[in-house]
């Protein structure tokens, strides 16, 4: 469940960061491995980023799946008594993307819920 609780945040912040890159006119292509040297660097994205820039959502792990085990996550921090609010954040940000139909992409499908809150798409 740590494993998950750290991917929930992290794809997040890669989501938003691909879009503030764009709206930057930055080149993602050439972003991508510049993040991965710094602190940044992550198997998110060295793996997914380069897959959500040529829009390929096919899963390595579902959405579905990803959703339920926050849920699990954040009902076991509940019963501990500790707080994950970027955790439930980014629950609420997967349930919106199946709320979308795309429970059965990967979760690097996240980045098409971000760009609808946005009014944007990367390129």
């Amino acid at each position: 469940m740590a494993n998950q609780v750290m991917i929930a945040s992290t794809m997040t912040g890669l989501c938003e960061a691909l879009i503030y890159g764009h709206k930057a006119g930055l080149d993602l292509e050439q972003l991508i491995p510049l993040l991965s040297k710094g602190a940044a660097g992550s198997f998110s994205l060295e793996k997914l980023a380069p897959r959500m820039i040529k829009r390929d959502f096919d899963p390595g792990f579902y959405v579905e799946h990803f959703v339920k085990d926050l849920g699990i996550a954040l009902e076991e921090s509940k019963r501990m008594g500790i707080a994950m609010p970027s955790t439930a954040l980014a629950q609420q940000f997967y349930h919106a993307l199946v709320a979308q139909g795309g429970a059965r992409m990967g979760t690097q499908g996240l980045l098409t819920t971000l760009e609808k809150f946005n009014n944007t798409q990367i390129k």
